[in-house]
C-alpha cells in the first residue's frame, strides 16, 4: 500500500469516481426507492453548483446546510466544493439561540434549510430571526442583525416567502457557460478551507473548524483503505451527515472507492436492518448504540446481515460483548474502531480488519498514515513513553486550518511545532495502539454527541435566580452519559429542577439540555480553589439514582 498523499480537489475526487465507474450506484435511499448512479450524480451535482455561481455565491463564501440526510444534502457538498465555496453543516438538533450564534460568528452569507425536524420548525425559526425574509426582495437580503447573511434557499420544491427554491436554483445553471465552470474549478487549491463544522469549546461557545480539500479527501481515502474499500462495496449510513462521520468517514470514503452510499435520513433500527439485507450492503457505521438497538430489536432475526463485512463503529468507547455480537450476529469480522475529533479532519486513529478483539475494544487502533501521535504531559509538554498516561496530540496532513475568527483559540490547540492537542488523556502502547483513558478537556459524551459543560453553564447563567452552576456528565448505561447540573441558586429562590429544563426547552438542543439537577449549597474544592468536578461525578452517583445509573 502506497502511503502517499493526494492532492486532489473533492471535485477531482468525484471526477475520478465518474471516470472510473460510472454506471456504479453512488446514492442510494431504500425509504423512498432513491437511487442514482455516479453519472447521474455528477450531473445534479453541476447543475447545482452551476446555480449558485449564477446566483452570485463566490469563491469562500459560506453555505450553511440545515438539514437532515436527503438526498440533496450530499448534491450540495460536492457542488459547493466544485466552486470553491464553504460547506457549513449546522446541528440538526440546533435551536433558535445556536443558529443565530453560527450565522453571527461564521459570517455566513447562505443559508439552505429544509422545513423542520422533529420538534423544530426551521421556517419559523429562521422568519423569526430574519424577519426582513418577509418584506425584501429575494437575493437583497439586508439584516442587520446578520449583516452578511445575503440568501436563503429552501432545500426542497416548495416556495417560501424570500427564499429560493431548489428547482429555481438548479434551472439558473443554465446561465452559466462550461467554460466559465471550469475556469471556477481550475482557480481552486487543494488547501482551500472546503468544509466548516462547529464543535463546542471549553471557553463556553462553539468554535468553527476549518477542514480544506487535503485534510478531508486524504482522510477519507485511507478510512476507506482501512476498511478495504473497493467499488464493490455497498455503506450503509444512518448517522448525521452534519457530523465529520457522515460527511467525511462515510461519503468521502465511499467516494474516494466509487463505493455505493445508502443513507438513511435518521437513524431507525428497523430501516437500518432493511436497507442492508435489501441493497446487500457490505458495510455498517454507527455509534455504539446505534448497533445495540439493532441488536437488541425484536425483528433482528427476521432480517439478513450476511452481506455484512466491515465498517464502523465510532463516537464512543464499544462495550466488549457488542463487539462480540456484532462479529458473531451481524458478520462483521472486519468492524474497524476510528478515534478522533473534527479538528483532526477527523480520524487519528483506526484498527485493522486483522486486529484482535483485544485491540478493538481496548484501544483505538494506531495512527493513520502520515499522522504523528505522541502522549505529553498535559502541564509540561514532556513525551510520555509507551504505557504512559497523558494529553493526546497528533500531527500531519489531517490538523485544521484553525478556528473561524478565533486565532488566540487556534494557537490554544495547535501548538508552534504544529501538534494538534486533543483534550483526550491516553496511553500508547510499545506496538503503537492507542487507548483513551479519560478527558484533560471537560467534555460529555452523550450517544456520539460532544458536549462541553461550559457552553450549558454560560447558557444558564442567564437564568434569573441561578447564582452558580457546574455541568458535569452522569454515568448512563443507555448513552454513555447523561448531562447533570449541580446549582446554587439566591436564597430566596424557589427554582425547580423543571424550571431549569424549561429554560433550556427551544433555545439549545435537546441532548444538551440537563436530564438531572441538582441544588447544592457550594462544590467540592482543591486548596487553590479549583472546583473539582471529578468529585461531583461521583456524587451524581447518589443524587442521581435510577435503572440507568452505573458507577464512574
Amino acid at each position: 500500500m502506497d502511503n502517499q498523499l493526494r492532492t486532489i480537489t473533492m471535485g477531482q475526487l468525484l471526477d475520478e469516481a465518474v471516470a472510473g465507474h460510472p454506471d456504479n450506484d453512488a446514492l442510494i435511499y431504500v425509504d423512498r426507492d432513491f437511487r442514482m448512479t455516479y453519472r447521474e450524480f455528477v450531473s445534479v451535482v453541476d447543475r447545482l453548483a452551476k446555480g449558485l455561481m449564477a446566483m452570485g455565491v463566490a469563491r469562500g463564501e459560506k453555505v450553511a446546510v440545515w438539514a437532515t440526510n436527503i438526498p440533496y444534502w450530499v448534491a450540495l457538498q460536492f457542488a459547493t466544493a466544485r466552486i470553491g465555496a464553504v460547506l457549513l453543516t449546522v446541528n440538526t438538533n440546533y435551536k433558535s439561540d445556536e443558529l443565530a450564534y453560527l450565522l453571527q460568528q461564521s459570517e455566513c452569507e447562505n443559508l439552505f434549510l429544509i422545513d423542520g425536524y422533529m420538534d423544530s420548525d426551521y421556517l419559523q425559526i429562521v422568519y423569526d430571526l430574519v424577519p426582513e425574509l418577509r418584506s425584501q426582495d429575494r437575493g437583497r437580503l439586508d439584516t442587520p442583525r446578520f449583516p452578511h447573511l445575503k440568501r436563503v434557499f429552501f432545500l426542497g420544491m416548495e416556495k417560501h416567502r424570500g427564499m429560493y427554491a431548489l428547482p429555481e436554483v438548479m434551472a439558473m445553471g443554465a446561465l452559466v457557460s462550461d467554460s466559465d465552470y471550469r475556469a471556477r474549478q481550475e482557480q481552486l487549491d487543494v488547501h482551500d478551507v472546503v468544509n466548516m463544522q462547529y464543535t463546542s469549546g471549553t471557553t463556553g461557545f462553539p468554535k468553527g473548524v476549518m477542514l480544506t480539500h487535503y485534510n478531508i479527501v486524504n482522510n477519507g481515502f485511507w478510512i476507506g483503505e482501512n476498511q478495504k474499500f473497493t467499488a464493490a462495496d455497498r455503506v450503509c449510513l444512518p448517522v448525521p451527515l452534519f457530523h465529520c462521520f457522515g460527511c467525511v468517514l462515510g461519503v468521502l470514503a465511499a467516494v474516494s472507492h466509487a463505493a455505493t452510499l445508502v443513507v438513511l435520513e435518521k437513524f431507525d433500527p428497523v430501516q437500518v436492518m432493511a436497507a442492508v439485507e435489501q441493497e446487500k450492503c457490505t458495510a455498517l457505521y454507527g455509534v455504539p448504540t446505534m448497533f445495540i438497538a439493532v441488536l437488541d430489536h425484536g425483528l433482528f432475526d427476521k432480517f439478513d446481515f450476511s452481506s455484512l463485512r466491515t465498517g464502523i463503529m465510532a463516537g464512543s468507547p464499544c462495550p466488549v460483548h457488542v463487539m462480540r455480537q456484532v462479529i458473531d450476529r451481524m458478520y462483521m469480522h472486519e468492524i474497524t474502531i476510528c478515534y478522533g475529533l473534527t479538528e483532526g479532519s477527523p480520524v487519528i486513529t483506526q484498527t485493522m480488519p486483522g486486529d484482535d478483539m483485544r485491540r478493538r475494544t481496548e484501544t483505538v487502533g494506531r495512527p493513520m498514515p502520515r499522522i504523528e501521535v505522541k502522549i505529553t504531559d498535559p502541564e509540561t509538554g514532556e513525551e510520555k513513553g509507551p504505557g504512559e498516561q497523558g494529553e493526546v496530540c497528533c500531527r500531519g496532513y489531517n490538523v485544521m486550518r484553525g478556528y473561524y475568527n478565533m486565532a488566540e483559540a487556534t494557537a490554544k490547540t495547535i501548538d508552534a511545532d504544529g501538534w494538534l492537542h486533543t483534550g483526550d488523556l491516553g496511553v500508547l502502547d510499545a506496538d503503537g495502539y492507542l487507548a483513551i483513558t479519560g478527558r484533560y478537556k471537560d467534555m460529555i459524551i452523550r450517544g456520539g454527541e460532544n458536549i462541553y459543560p461550559r457552553e450549558i453553564e454560560e447558557f444558564l447563567y442567564q437564568l434569573e435566580g441561578v447564582v452558580d452552576v457546574q455541568v458535569v456528565g452522569v454515568p448512563s448505561k443507555k448513552y454513555g452519559e447523561e448531562v447533570g447540573a449541580f446549582v446554587i441558586k439566591k436564597s430566596d429562590s424557589d427554582l425547580t429542577g423543571q424550571d431549569i429544563r424549561d429554560f433550556c426547552r427551544g433555545r439549545i438542543s435537546r441532548y444538551k439540555i440537563p436530564k438531572h439537577v441538582a441544588f447544592v449549597d457550594g462544590y467540592p474544592m482543591t486548596a487553590s480553589g479549583k472546583i473539582q468536578k471529578y468529585k461531583l461525578q461521583e456524587l451524581s452517583v447518589d443524587k442521581f439514582p435510577g435503572p440507568d445509573r452505573i458507577r464512574p
